[in-house]
């Protein structure tokens, strides 16, 4: 039977006395024992007989309280065990700190900034697409917190934070789009990490406390989806994409892929025996020589 089978079935694991012993002999490294305990065994489960618990009192003082609430409610499903790891810790203190420096380095253009839904309803372009993006990910927090999903509803709010940055507003219309996305944010986060949403919400010019204003809920018209981008196959090969109106009918799908530049050329010449059309989902051309 191979060891980490045996460990496993044994319930036993390679770190419950593999620390102590290099500690003994001298020859403690942390990078050598993840490396053996990722071929071997699990790392030992946090348990005071083996003295390798994490105080937290130590943790708060070096990462802060909204740290470590972040990583324990996004290391995993909450009735799942998980294992504490500084790597992780490391990753939740170094999102905060991204979005505190990222609040910083916009303050100036956002904080006199005012907007109204009615206002935002009429952008256009890449500002459209963040501020659907916005309300897609308000709507699916709100879903996960009803289900405790905390770590899916962090990583979906992760995964917004990296678009807005990618976001660089230049109009007016651009800047109100920005600044919502920032104060959602600022809401979804407040149960988890309430200190620096507060502080941040402070910066914006807010004089009452985050708790106090209520809670934003996803614009139905945000998320309607005008446009969809669906693949051009040719004899089943994907050779392109195109973007069509949501719900386009099949001679307008085609008449879109015939007109692109790419696609025109690989079917030059050649003859369209049969399209295949899903609507929003994708185009198939089949062709023949000649």
């Amino acid at each position: 039977m191979q060891i980490l089978e045996f460990l496993k079935e044994n319930k036993l694991s390679l770190g419950d006395n593999f620390k102590f012993l290099l500690e003994k002999l001298g020859m403690y490294d942390e990078k050598l024992i993840k490396e053996v305990e990722s071929k071997i065994g699990e790392p030992a489960k946090m348990s005071k007989s083996k003295a390798n618990t994490v105080d937290p009192e130590f943790a708060v003082q070096n990462f802060g309280a909204d740290t470590i609430r972040l990583y324990i409610l996004f290391a995993g499903p909450v009735e799942k065990d998980f294992e504490w790891t500084d790597e992780g810790v490391q990753g939740a203190y170094r999102f905060l700190r991204r979005l505190w420096n990222y609040f910083h380095e916009r303050l100036e253009e956002i904080k006199n900034v005012s907007y109204s839904r009615e206002e935002l309803a009429k952008v256009h372009g890449r500002a459209k697409e963040i501020r659907r993006k916005v309300h897609q990910t308000l709507k699916k927090y709100l879903q996960d917190m009803e289900e405790l999903s905390f770590n899916t509803a962090i990583a979906s709010i992760m995964e917004l934070m990296n678009a807005i940055q990618e976001f660089n507003p230049e109009k007016e219309e651009e800047y109100k789009v920005l600044r919502e996305g920032l104060e959602i944010i600022l809401f979804m986060l407040y149960p988890i990490t309430p200190h620096i949403c507060e502080e941040l919400w402070n910066k914006l010019g807010y004089q009452r406390l985050l708790i106090h204003y209520p809670f934003p809920e996803p614009d139905q018209e945000a998320l309607k989806v005008e446009e969809v981008e669906i693949p051009v196959q040719i004899n089943g090969k994907l050779r392109g994409h195109v973007r069509l109106p949501v719900g386009a009918e099949e001679h307008v799908a085609r008449s879109a892929v015939i007109a692109n530049e790419r696609i025109k050329k690989l079917v030059e010449g050649k003859k369209i025996v049969k399209v295949v059309y899903v609507k929003d989902k994708l185009i198939n051309l089949v062709v023949s020589d000649g």
